[in-house]
């Protein structure tokens, strides 16, 4: 059992009146602990095991919450911490037919990296995802997400929603997280329960309207907005909603959602949504809807200017090999860093870097230092990677958890230079092995302080 959870009285009345007889299995559900859950990276592989979760073809949850701080997987990309209901995102973009050619999706609240990390997973390899964070503290945790994820056509930017306003229609989906008042992370972060108030709502409505209002430009004519929150008031939900399509023209799309799944059909007038309740799907509180841009929309005119250059001839043989299949990137280098990006979004990417404040552009591949390149962290974690190039140091559970401590390997009879630290197939990172002793290049900023 959890800590009992006090509700705060005005949230009592309200979500009284919202669900009559209904309540005190809701009121009894936060009393219960939450569930564990994880979504699986479709092109790492991972040992983690658990029942699957009915709308999310690589979700699972756990029996029980283990030491993920501990676990080499984690840190390896193999898999990623979520909350079960945002997961429903997936059926969204299936339902819609978003995952099978190549789109401009801009995730707006990104950090940590729950959903961005999941939408680059069900998006076509020639698509091009933007994930934005306003805050540079959660921007670079973003970063690291996003490096160990491994999927190389992403950009990870750290504007506010207004810095977007160059680029009119420019996504054909925009991913909308807003910022909310939390009710329905109550049960999971107990503390945020001390924080909620009828004033907080109303701010975070007023925030998630100027939120809307700044990015709906930028969706192209039939794109489409997926709105969701993590709390359950009307005000913060519905309402925008409402708001939305009565100040601009659009409409919401209703999507198949299997009777057994318990998640509530929202029906308002001509507002079609979902909501999540603990007491009815195995996860926390949860909203969503989907609304498609049905007026016209000016689409920005992309002129590049390349601030980088392309690898010269010598420098791309050499790293071409790093690559499985180096025809379809792009090689540049910029500050003596070496990076590549999907052939087929490089000008693009080159585009946005130009207008916003990116602070992850592809995929950094080396560090040039003199005649020689130095790899970097995120070339090991990258799917792109080519493993046949170099040479692997397989280790033991105990060593791998020294190593992301980036404490001493002991050295023992390897090649010398560059090598990959491999755990049950998954890569951590690199060392280089000299003669007598085996430097740890794992990021320091990374490292887990325990074990």
């Amino acid at each position: 059992m959890i800590n009992p959870v006090t509700l705060p009285e005005a949230f009592v009345l309200r979500m009284q009146q919202q669900l009559g007889d209904d309540y005190p299995g809701f009121e009894a559900s936060l009393q219960q602990p939450p569930p564990v859950s994880i979504r699986l990276n479709p092109k790492k592989k991972s040992s983690m095991e658990g029942n699957p979760i009915p709308w999310c073809s690589t979700g699972l949850y756990l029996p029980i919450r283990p030491s993920f701080t501990l676990d080499p997987a984690l840190h390896a990309g193999g898999y990623y911490v979520q909350e079960a209901s945002s997961m429903f995102l997936e059926h969204a973009f299936r339902h819609l037919g978003l995952t099978n050619k190549p789109l401009r999706v801009l995730d707006l609240c990104g950090a940590p990296g729950g959903k961005s990390t999941h939408i680059i997973s069900l998006l076509h390899p020639e698509s091009l995802l933007v994930t934005n964070e306003v805050i540079r503290m959660r921007a670079s945790i973003l970063v690291e997400n996003m490096t160990k994820w491994g999927f190389p056509n992403v950009v990870v930017t750290n504007n506010d929603p207004r810095d977007f306003h160059q680029l009119t229609g420019f996504f054909d989906v925009i991913v909308l997280d807003a910022p909310c008042s939390g009710e329905g992370l109550f049960r999971k972060e107990p503390e945020s329960v001390n924080s909620w108030s009828l004033q907080q709502v109303e701010h975070c409505s007023m925030r998630q309207r100027r939120i809307i209002e700044d990015i709906w430009p930028c969706l192209k004519h039939n794109g489409v907005l997926l709105y969701s929150t993590c709390t359950y008031a009307e005000a913060e939900n519905e309402e925008n909603i409402r708001w939305l399509l009565d100040n601009n023209y659009g409409e919401t799309i209703e999507l198949n959602v299997p009777a057994e799944w318990n998640i509530q059909s929202v029906q308002k007038g001509d507002i079609q949504a979902y909501r999540f309740y603990p007491h009815h799907t195995n996860g926390e509180g949860f909203f969503m809807a989907t609304i498609r841009k049905t007026e016209l929309q000016h689409e920005v005119l992309i002129k590049p200017k390349r601030t980088s250059r392309t690898a010269a001839v010598r420098e791309t043989d050499e790293l071409t090999n790093w690559l499985i299949h180096p025809e379809e990137y792009s090689i540049n280098v910029q500050d003596e860093q070496v990076y590549f990006t999907p052939a087929s979004q490089s000008e693009v990417m080159h585009y946005l870097q130009q207008h916003l404040r990116v602070l992850s552009n592809g995929t950094v591949m080396a560090t040039r230092k003199g005649n020689r390149f130095v790899p970097e962290h995120s070339m090991a974690l990258s799917i792109a990677l080519n493993r046949n190039t170099f040479n692997c140091l397989d280790v033991s559970l105990d060593q791998a958890r020294e190593y992301l401590r980036k404490g001493n390997l002991a050295a023992k009879e390897s090649s010398k230079g560059y090598t990959l630290v491999t755990w049950q197939e998954l890569v951590l990172g690199w060392v280089n092995v000299l003669d007598n002793r085996i430097n740890n290049l794992y990021p320091k900023e990374w490292r887990i302080r325990h074990l």
